[in-house]
Parts: structure tokens; C-alpha cells; sequence
């Protein structure tokens, strides 16, 4: 357990970190950062004008141009790379109480998550080697063809407030691998691990220019987003301003990776490890308060285990421990603002008013943002609580009879980021695998993420995937060169 009494308390933040100098404050907006499990001020930060958000794109405009980043010896690139995945490691548990602090999640998840910050810049350090061309023999040999790749441009990376430092890492690993220069844009309710993150780039030898972080609110995003100068927009968060990101880009014809929303199924079959699928559906729903775009929130239930499984689920979801995120043994925390908390509770409403039947939870307690993970049974695949990501604790259980229908429902929606399956059946599973429309199919597991594993949506879950070779690709662009021989 981590007492609260012996944190040290937090000095304002310096707001911007901008062509590797720290920018006071200044004349700017303040913005309060608040702890959701106290609702007390913790530190502030400063809104971002549209002259700061010049000022960034300029300096990574001028690292671009000039290679200072993307000329230098790749052995070199890996090295820092390398180094900011040492520091993180270094500071991994001042980072993981900060994350916890400003979101709220368990401080277990947290270390995990600054741990997997750490890990995927190793990762990617070891790309700068590797992003070579191919020789293209295009006739009898009149022509000497090639290809090479390089960085796109400066990047604008757009992260959430459900995992702030480990999508930082997804999102500056791949794109500093590439060579490109990129300005960080945390979510307004997290700011701080970003920054800090700032401070450990900068200490590992990244150049001036290379990396700006700048906090604020969705006017400080869109200014970015819709900057001439920006080549690519990387984002991560809600399908609805995915949209706007997708729109804004066309004018310049941008890049763009947009992992967006998810209403994920997670299928359970009758030959499944039963007790395992529980202990896993509780994860896969609750982790994180229900404050993931994977989450789990469709749980098909094949007909003849329905009983049964409803009685698993119930008492395993009512006996998840709701809490502070610094207490430890905690697997739920606070939502991250009572805005998302109250949103989650009308979704709560929708149900009930629909005809489904609580089973456990729904209640709130304070102070901090709680919400006690909810279970509701008698779902059927048009409600808005089947339809809608609620970004919350809050569950759904639908029946189906067998493969076909269980595939129906599964891809009856406008999402298609993951999916789980839990059957023995090696046949069934390779079937459901194909048959499921998403980015990612889990079998008998649930959020496994690497690195090395490319991860995204389609339709409504976004454009585009993060990680592994397909995110790197995403930030180069690959040249023909003809020579006349």
C-alpha cells in the first residue's frame, strides 16, 4: 500500500515542453489536474494557444527538414531509444504512482503500463536498421530502380486519458524509429506523465525539436490536428472525434492512424474452461473501471451454460475489489471525472428503461469518482447498452444457440476493434477467428498486447493500426529511384 500522507505534493507543471525548452506558464489559462480517487487539486497545467502549437510545428518542421534526427547514424537513434527505455525503467515507479494519480487505475496497472512504455521503445530502438528498400530490376538493365524509406514529416500524436504513458510509448516509439519529429498532445484530465516523459526524451539526448509535449483542451488538439504542416496525425480515443481528425485531413491529405471506439464481444461456448472465462471476463470488462476501448462488454453466453455462467459472472463481478488505486489489491478504481462517470450512469439508465435486468452494481460512492462494476443479464443486441461504447464498468450478458448466431451478434455493430473467443474446441476456434470482423481475436486470453503485434480496428474502430511493422510502416513513405545505367 502507498500512503497518500508521504506523497510529496506537486508543484504547478510546467505546461509545455517546446523545442526542448521549458515554457512558463505565463499569461496562459490554468488548468486544474484533479485525482479522481480524492477529487482533490493535485497540480496544475496551462492551456496551449494557437502561437505554442505554431512554435512546436515550426521546430519539427526544422528538425525534418534539416535530419537532425532522421540523418543521423541509426546505430546513434537506437542508442537514445534505448536510453529513454532505461530511464523509464529508472523512474518506472514515480511514473507509475504519477499515472495513478492523475487516472486513477490500479498502481499494479500501472506499473505495468509504464513498464510496457519502457519495452516498446526498446522495440522500436531496434527498427532504425531495418528500414531499408529493395532493388526493383524493371527491364534488361538500361535502369538501375530502387526504393527507399523515409519519414513522413512532422507527426501529431493525440493520446487518451485511459492509458496516457504506455500510448505515448505506441505512439512516439514507432514514429522516432521512423525519423519523425512529433508533438505530444496528452488528454486534458491526464497531462502529467506525458510531460514527464518529455523531461526523460530530452535527458536521454533526443535533439532539440525533435519531441515538444503541449497540454490543453480539444481546441489545442484540433489546432494541431488541422495544422498545414503536419504530415500525420496519430490518434488515439473516441470514434466521434476520430471523424472530425479524418475530415480535417483531407484538405492537405494527411495521414492519419485513428484507433478509435470498440464494443467488443467476448464469446463464451459451453465446452470452454468455464472458470477460467470468468476470472478473464472480469478483466476484460472491469479492468481499468471499464475505461478501455477493448473492453469486453458483450459477454455471449452459449445458451446451455447460461445458468450457470449468469451465477458465475454475478458473483465474481459483485466480489471485485472497488477502491483506491494506491491501496494495492485494488482491480477497479475511480472513473476518470465525474463528466464520465455520470455519462456511464445514464447508460446504466438506458438499460434498465429497455427492459434489461440488473444483476449486480450500478451504485456510486464517494468521495472519488466510484462506480461499482454493473452486470446486466436479459440483453438483447439492439439496446443501446449492446450498441453504444459506454466506456464504463458496465456489462451485458446475450445469449446465443450456436457458431452461426454467435457470429451474428458478434459482428452486429459498427465497431470491429477486438474480439475474445473461449472454446477447447481447436476447430471452433480457428472458425470463430476467421469469422469475427475486427482488428484482433483473443482466444481462451484476453488483451495480450506486444510491440511486436500490430494493433487496430476497422469500420468504426479506426483506420490504420499501431505497433509492429504495419505501425512503423505508417510513419514512412517509400521513394522510387530510376537511374539510367
Amino acid at each position: 500500500m502507498i500512503s497518500r500522507a508521504s506523497l510529496p505534493s506537486l508543484e504547478p507543471f510546467l505546461p509545455f515542453f517546446l523545442a526542448g525548452e521549458w515554457v512558463e506558464a505565463g499569461g496562459r489559462a490554468i488548468r486544474d489536474v484533479i485525482d479522481p480517487a480524492t477529487e482533490q487539486v493535485i497540480t496544475t497545467v496551462a492551456d496551449a494557444t494557437p502561437a505554442d502549437v505554431d512554435h512546436a510545428v515550426a521546430a519539427a518542421l526544422e528538425a525534418h527538414r534539416s535530419r537532425v534526427w532522421s540523418g543521423m547514424d541509426p546505430l546513434e537513434r537506437t542508442r537514445i531509444m534505448n536510453r529513454v527505455a532505461e530511464l523509464i525503467e529508472r523512474d518506472l515507479e514515480e511514473l507509475a504512482i504519477l499515472e495513478t494519480r492523475d487516472q486513477g487505475k490500479p498502481i499494479e496497472r500501472s506499473r505495468a503500463d509504464t513498464q510496457s512504455a519502457a519495452n516498446t521503445f526498446r522495440h522500436f530502438a531496434g527498427a532504425t536498421t531495418r528500414l531499408g528498400g529493395t532493388v526493383v530490376p524493371i527491364d534488361g538493365g538500361s535502369h538501375h530502380a530502387y526504393t527507399v524509406k523515409e519519414p513522413v514529416g512532422p507527426v501529431a500524436a493525440i493520446l487518451p486519458w485511459n492509458f496516457p504513458v504506455m500510448t505515448a510509448a505506441y505512439k512516439l516509439g514507432p514514429a522516432l524509429a521512423a525519423g519523425c519529429p512529433v508533438i505530444v498532445k496528452p488528454a486534458e484530465d491526464t497531462p502529467l506523465t506525458a510531460l514527464r516523459l518529455a523531461a526523460l526524451m530530452a535527458e536521454a539526448g533526443i535533439p532539440t525539436g525533435v519531441v515538444s509535449v503541449i497540454t490543453g483542451d480539444h481546441v489545442a488538439g484540433a489546432t494541431l490536428s488541422t495544422h498545414p504542416d503536419i504530415a500525420k496525425v496519430t490518434f488515439t480515443g473516441s470514434t466521434e472525434v476520430g471523424a472530425h481528425i479524418l475530415h480535417a485531413s483531407v484538405p492537405g491529405f494527411k495521414r492519419v492512424t485513428l484507433e478509435l471506439g470498440g464494443k467488443s464481444p467476448n464469446i463464451i461456448f459451453a465446452d470452454a474452461d468455464l472458470d477460467l472465462a470468468t476470472v478473464t471476463a472480469m478483466r476484460a470488462t472491469f479492468g481499468h473501471s471499464g475505461q478501455m476501448c477493448t473492453a469486453g462488454s458483450r459477454i455471449l453466453v452459449q445458451r446451455s451454460v447460461l445458468g450457470e455462467m449468469t451465477e458465475r459472472l454475478a458473483e465474481a463481478a459483485a466480489k471485485v475489489p472497488v477502491g483506491d488505486g494506491l491501496a494495492g489489491g485494488i482491480s477497479v478504481g475511480p472513473m476518470v471525472s465525474e463528466e464520465q462517470r455520470q455519462r456511464v450512469l445514464g447508460y446504466i439508465e438506458s438499460g434498465k428503461s429497455q427492459g434489461a435486468q440488473l444483476v449486480t452494481g450500478g451504485g456510486i460512492s464517494g468521495p472519488g469518482y466510484y462506480l461499482e462494476p454493473t452486470l446486466f443479464t436479459g440483453v438483447t443486441n439492439d439496446m443501446v447498452i449492446a450498441r453504444e461504447e459506454i466506456f464504463g464498468p458496465v456489462a451485458g450478458i446475450i445469449p446465443f444457440d450456436d457458431e452461426a448466431e454467435a457470429l451474428r451478434i458478434a459482428n452486429d455493430t459498427t465497431f470491429g476493434l477486438a474480439a475474445g473467443v473461449w472454446t477447447t474446441d481447436l476447430a471452433r476456434a480457428h472458425r470463430m477467428a476467421q469469422g469475427i470482423s475486427a482488428g484482433t481475436v483473443w482466444v481462451n486470453t484476453y488483451n495480450i498486447f506486444h510491440p511486436a503485434l500490430s494493433f487496430g480496428g476497422v469500420r468504426d474502430s479506426g483506420l490504420g493500426r499501431d505497433l509492429g511493422e504495419a505501425g512503423l510502416d505508417g510513419f514512412l513513405e517509400t521513394k522510387s529511384i530510376v537511374m539510367a545505367v
